[in-house]
């Protein structure tokens, strides 16, 4: 079956320099060694414990960031110009598991994807929203938790930009 889904995508366009930009995103995210991580989430024995393991591992925005790829040393093989662009991969495994309760195929959408990239007229931040993706499957109890995340990732994102 194939199933058509209309995206909201969240951007926004800062003034800041790119370093500064992700500094105020990674500031905001935990940065767990992902083999220490996965390993502890492994041998919690609890939801009570998994939840511990995993709060250790967020920043003060409640997010933990899993991979970084650098798109633009990808591109700028091509270029003479240096292109600046880093796709996050950020969330939180809790809120993902309150998401794929509800409407299993979240768990396709998460961690979710920030692209941070730089263009002449600014950085551009840019953010395809959870609940956009999770519409469709018309369960409101995991539209309420994507929201929630949403907000997470725009806050983060608007505080990064500003």
């Amino acid at each position: 079956m194939i199933r058509k889904i209309e995206i909201e995508r969240f951007s926004i366009i800062s003034k800041k320099p790119f370093d500064e930009v992700l500094a105020a995103i990674s500031g905001g995210v935990g940065h767990p060694n992902m083999m220490e991580f996965w390993k502890s989430t492994k041998s919690a024995q609890t939801l009570a414990e998994l939840e511990s393991v995993i709060q250790k591992f967020t920043g003060s925005a409640g997010l933990m960031q899993f991979e970084e790829l650098d798109h633009g040393g990808i591109i700028q093989k091509d270029t003479r110009h240096k292109t600046r662009m880093l796709r996050l991969l950020i969330g939180n495994p809790l809120i993902m598991k309150e998401m794929a309760k509800r409407a299993p195929d979240a768990g396709s959408y998460a961690p979710t994807t920030v692209l941070v990239d730089e263009r002449a007229d600014g950085v551009h931040l840019s953010y395809d929203r959870m609940a956009s993706f999770l519409a469709p499957y018309k369960n409101e109890e995991a539209l309420e938790v994507a929201r929630t995340l949403d907000a997470k990732i725009e806050a983060l994102l608007l505080r990064a930009a500003s």
